[in-house]
């Protein structure tokens, strides 16, 4: 039964690393005191043993033990025994790349099928869709594949921003988002700044303060709130 945590961003305005999801993610590692980071994504290229005491610092509270991934010998296996697993945000390309790279996208998906709480953010929630193909990171590398987990059956458009009535600001998500949906079957769901995802099983409910906004090609973009659904 999948267990995820699919979130738009770590930080939102005026608060610290993670500090809006911090009752959420007390109960959902509740059973894990070890959690695999997976720091692939680089934010702002800063190294990996960095972005990992970062989010280090946010798990002492809740008395976890975060271990980085790269400082495994054998990051298969590390993934396979992982009892949480947490890939943060960045550059989504540079983490699919890494991913593929170490062979480490079915070992990853399978895990998550099978129960293991995992939580994402930003380039961490685009993981989780069929393709990464809805990110808006620049394609700083190639990777040999779009194709990530699939364990959500749409790709997510994290930070999702609105269209200002008031200034110009080149071409909307919303723009983009339809402009894929002229070569491209697969749903999205945008996620506004401070929602988050809760995945129970097959069973997918928005939490947070805002709508999202889901978009299927060949259909007028819809606002949701509480339950996802396409039918």
């Amino acid at each position: 039964m999948k267990n995820l945590i699919v979130a738009s961003t770590s930080t939102i305005y005026g608060g610290t690393y993670l500090e809006y999801l911090e009752q959420t993610l007390i109960h959902h590692f509740n059973d894990a005191d070890e959690i695999v980071f997976i720091p692939f994504a680089r934010p702002s290229g800063i190294s990996h043993d960095t972005y990992t005491k970062k989010a280090e610092i946010f798990f002492q509270k809740l008395e976890k033990k975060l271990i980085g991934l790269h400082t495994f010998k054998n990051p298969i296996e590390a993934i396979k025994n992982a009892k949480g697993i947490f890939t943060g945000g960045g550059n989504t390309f540079l983490l699919v790349k890494q991913m593929h790279d170490l062979k480490l996208m079915a070992p990853l998906r399978n895990v998550l099928l099978n129960g293991t709480p995992y939580l994402g953010t930003s380039a961490g929630s685009n993981l989780c869709g069929i393709t990464m193909q809805n990110t808006n990171d620049m394609p700083i590398v190639y990777p040999p594949s779009f194709k990530t987990l699939g364990v959500i059956p749409f790709n997510i458009n994290a930070h999702y921003l609105d269209a200002s009535p008031t200034k110009h600001m080149g071409e909307t998500r919303e723009t983009r988002i339809k402009e894929y949906h002229t070569q491209n079957t697969v749903p999205v769901v945008g996620l506004r700044e401070g929602s988050w995802l809760e995945v129970k099983g097959e069973t997918i409910e928005l939490k947070g303060n805002l709508t999202a906004r889901i978009f299927e090609q060949g259909k007028e973009a819809r606002e949701i709130s509480g339950m996802v659904d396409f039918n």
